[in-house]
């Protein structure tokens, strides 16, 4: 039987749509013991796949995808054919090296099954509000943001409108901070975050002097930083946080098409204010909590099904759609987690 499949074209400076290309192949009529053959529904595309992109990832758990070959991610698929005991026909499954295409024979062994009432059926929340980018929005905040319910705390989100940084403003809302502000570079963004996530309020950077309105809208400084983007927007911040204060090190959106050791280093007069205000900033890899996985992905379906977390998803139509997906996101037109539908 055919499938399609998206395979890396080429490897460049910033993403653009013509880095994949589309290509019809066959998949072996028999599957193995222990394998599974799956139709894929949604693949997840996300900021870190930039990396992939490069010759070297620059970590040790993500491999580069290579030149003329199928691209993966998060990924999630109804079981066709099963000759593996954990999963059935009609069964959903999810993968984090879901490859690229229409139809797949995998491994039993990488896959989990899913439960579609947790998320109130909405599969594709897996991928995002119920999957890795919940996740790292989660245990970034339990792990090194030291949020206590009660303590006053002030949270400031950078990339606030993003996949991750939308679900984290709530979330640090849900774990006991006091006052959230989020940064983002839309006034439409930045009107969502206030008007559906719960942001207490939300700064414009492309058209608003940060440092002032950082100055208004956390008074008494900032305790916790979710920081998804590094850079100049990061240093503004920091050098408004409190003593003993901690930043949350998510991704550095804006160094992903340099070539610098992550986590990438501080200018020299953020580097001297972080020490001398004892600010910790720490490397956080989800992948390092995966004993906390189940626990912590039922607290997030919990909410979502209690309406306290909102998700926004951007869905995309069509596997030949991907690479226009993943320049859009790169470039940051949209709100939310970017999934792309994969009909037959």
């Amino acid at each position: 039987s055919f499938l399609y499949k998206l395979v890396l074209n080429s490897k460049n400076g910033v993403p653009v749509a013509e880095n994949f290309r589309l290509e019809q192949s066959t998949i072996p009529d028999t599957v193995q013991e222990g394998q599974v053959r799956v139709r894929t529904l949604y693949l997840s595309v996300d900021p870190y796949m930039r990396c992939r992109m490069n010759e070297d990832t620059g970590s040790d758990y993500l491999l580069p995808w290579q030149l003329s070959e199928v691209a993966d991610g998060g990924g999630i698929g109804v079981v066709e054919e099963s000759k593996n005991n954990n999963f059935a026909k009609g069964d959903y499954v999810t993968s984090f090296n879901w490859p690229w295409q229409t139809v797949a024979i995998l491994d039993g062994s990488l896959l989990q099954k899913l439960v579609p009432q947790l998320v109130n059926g909405c599969l594709s929340y897996f991928l995002g509000a119920a999957g890795i980018t919940g996740l790292t929005a989660l245990l970034g905040i339990r792990e090194k943001g030291h949020v206590t319910v009660g303590a006053n705390q002030t949270m400031v989100v950078s990339g606030a409108a993003g996949a991750c940084g939308s679900l984290a403003g709530q979330i640090g809302r849900l774990e006991g901070c006091s006052r959230v502000v989020g940064i983002a570079g839309t006034d439409e963004k930045c009107s969502i975050l206030v008007s559906e996530m719960g942001f207490d309020a939300a700064i414009n950077y492309k058209k608003e002097n940060v440092a002032e309105q950082l100055r208004k809208l956390c008074p008494g400084g900032v305790d916790v930083y979710f920081d998804n983007v590094g850079g100049d927007i990061s240093d503004t911040v920091i050098s408004q946080m409190n003593q003993n204060s901690h930043i949350i090190l998510c991704g550095q959106i804006s160094q992903y098409n340099k070539d610098v050791p992550y986590p990438p280093p501080l200018p020299p007069d953020t580097e001297k204010i972080q020490k001398e205000r004892n600010i910790t900033r720490e490397r956080f890899l989800v992948l390092n909590y995966m004993d906390k996985q189940e626990a912590s992905v039922l607290q997030l379906c919990q909410w979502i099904q209690e309406g306290k977390l909102k998700v926004r998803e951007t869905v995309i139509k069509g596997l030949a759609n991907i690479g226009a997906a993943f320049q859009s996101m790169m470039s940051g037109g949209n709100i939310g987690k970017q999934i792309v539908s994969v009909s037959k």
